[in-house]
């Protein structure tokens, strides 16, 4: 089982998501968070006053995924999270060594 974990831009949230969705993935976990990269934040202007913004806000997606399905979600999330422009993220993929469902007990891609 592997954990593909993508970093993206707020506004692709949407597109993602139902990419996700039409590969019958049944859930995902989506948190908000803070970041930069080759970006290095930009500067903003506020009441006429200039400052950097050194965090750009930034959406985590993470979803649990059999091994066959790897390939396809990573796809499916670089095309939908794609602008063409800096920031439009990454993804990361690690190996889940085990899952359990709280509710019932079940093990691995069962409780998945």
């Amino acid at each position: 089982m592997k954990l593909v974990t993508a970093i993206i831009k707020p506004f692709r949230l949407d597109d993602v998501r139902e990419a996700l969705l039409d590969l019958g993935l049944q859930g995902l976990t989506v948190t908000e968070v803070r970041g930069f990269g080759r970006q290095k934040g930009q500067t903003e202007v506020y009441r006429g006053a200039e400052y950097e913004v050194s965090f750009l806000p930034k959406v985590k997606v993470e979803v649990a995924v059999e091994d066959d399905l790897e390939d396809k979600v990573i796809e499916a999330v670089r095309e939908a999270a794609h602008t063409g422009k800096i920031g439009d993220g990454k993804i990361f993929v690690t190996e889940v060594a085990r899952t359990v469902r709280i509710r019932t007990g079940e093990k691995d891609m069962d409780a998945v």
